[in-house]
């Protein structure tokens, strides 16, 4: 870590003077080799990703029918903007290059055709349905990823950071989760309390009035207050990335940055969620060889995630990339044929993607095929793998919290994919 005087001193006054009574302590400095350190990302493409303008046939049977539905869309199996081969019968869009290096090296597994068994297309419904991790049921009060932190034994107490949204608001799967810092910038992290020659002490002030409450407004501000103080301390400035690292110049590739820097403080930052919009493409979603407004914002997806990888990456037996998990999502895919617009209006099955430094790099699920008896509604690619499934194992195998009954209620049947390695603890 590394840190200026000045930042050192009006991030950590406030916070020592705390340190009795509050989350933040020496055990944030020192982890037990007993705990469990990974770290989950969550990126949720709003808008309905379309998981064919992604991974797309390359050959065999699929590749006539997928030819014929999206004449303007489709992606070229050869000449100028060509797919990236995954294997024999699939390919990447050539946008997405840093993802196909990523799966050829075994870190970046795909997993076909993954939803929920509801029948809806609503976005805002779908989006509910899947952060708050009971499908078809909008009545409950937490997210998934609130009640994982909420029932998971192995995070120390004096855990400052758990969770972290990145953007300037909480998403619905940590809802209920009060410890859940929403971060843009850590720059920009800090509440303005006048003149610097006021501040301390009326930082200090705030920090009582929330300590005098246990109710969920006392105990967020007490949070916000340790993670204010420690962000300033040690990650205001301008942190360099590792390994040569280089981070899309947009806002996503920011959030990126953002993330990797908190992730390398080691702070006991364990589920971070961030955003990344602009997939609803009802509308010129690409031309010829599959450039276009959908490959700019693969292309912004893939080099961001490729950026935070190289990041943590590195020989060492401890390197963040190690107990790196990145779970990308959508609420739903696109329709199988474009529309008279050049583009795809909403559907079913998805890829879902997973990296890290333990997942099982390649193909998992099954792929239902593209023939007209074969797709959902015979419209859309048919739904194989339930995203609870994925997830579960994530949770189980990764951050070894078995209790799927509370995370996910009424899921049932679960068996692991070999998406990412890990122990098996018995479902509870």
């Amino acid at each position: 870590m590394t840190t200026t005087r000045r930042g050192f001193i009006c991030g950590c006054s406030a916070a020592v003077a705390a340190m009795a009574g509050s989350r933040l302590s020496l055990a944030a400095f020192a982890p037990s080799a007993s705990v469990n350190r990974d770290v989950l990302v969550v990126i949720f493409l709003r808008g309905g990703m379309d998981g064919l303008n992604v991974v797309a046939p390359l050959d065999g049977p699929d590749r006539g029918l997928y030819e014929s539905a999206r004449p303007e869309l489709m992606l070229p199996a050869s000449g100028t903007g060509a797919m990236l081969p995954l294997d024999a019968q699939f390919g990447m869009n050539a946008a997405a290059a840093p993802l196909q290096q990523l799966f050829v090296a075994g870190k970046l597994a795909i997993v076909h055709a993954v939803g929920m068994n509801v029948d809806s297309r609503s976005h805002f419904d779908c989006q509910e349905f899947v952060e708050l991790g009971t499908p078809g049921v909008k009545a409950t009060s937490t997210g998934w990823l609130a009640r994982h932190l909420q029932c998971a034994d192995n995070i120390p107490a004096a855990t400052l950071m758990p969770s972290m949204a990145v953007g300037n608001s909480q998403p619905t799967s940590l809802l209920g989760n009060y410890q859940t810092v929403a971060m843009n910038d850590p720059g920009d992290f800090d509440i303005d309390t006048g003149p610097w020659e006021w501040r301390d002490g009326q930082r200090l002030a705030l920090r009582r009035i929330y300590s005098l409450g246990s109710t969920p407004v006392h105990v967020a501000g007490v949070q916000a207050m340790n993670a204010m103080d420690l962000v300033e301390a040690f990650a205001g400035g301008t942190a360099k990335p590792s390994n040569g690292a280089v981070y899309p110049d947009s806002d996503f590739g920011r959030h990126m940055a953002l993330l990797g820097q908190m992730i390398k403080l080691d702070i006991g930052l364990r589920v971070a969620a961030i955003d990344l919009g602009g997939w609803d493409t009802h509308q010129n979603e690409a031309y010829g060889g599959g450039q276009g407004y959908f490959a700019d914002l693969l292309g912004d997806l893939a080099h961001g995630m490729a950026a935070l990888y190289t990041d943590l990456d590195g020989s060492a037996a401890d390197a963040p990339a190690r107990r790196l998990t990145v779970v990308v999502q959508s609420e739903f895919g696109r329709r199988v044929r474009e529309n008279a617009d050049r583009g795809t209006d909403h559907g079913h099955g998805n890829p879902m993607l997973v990296l890290g430094g333990q997942v099982a790099g390649g193909f998992h699920g099954t792929w239902p095929g593209l023939a007209p008896d074969q797709l959902y509604d015979g419209a859309d690619v048919a739904v194989t793998t339930d995203y609870r499934r994925v997830l579960s194992e994530v949770i189980i195998r990764r951050l070894a919290n078995p209790r799927l009954s509370v995370i996910f209620p009424g899921y049932s049947g679960y068996a692991p994919l070999g998406v990412v390695s890990g122990p098996d603890l018995a479902p509870v």
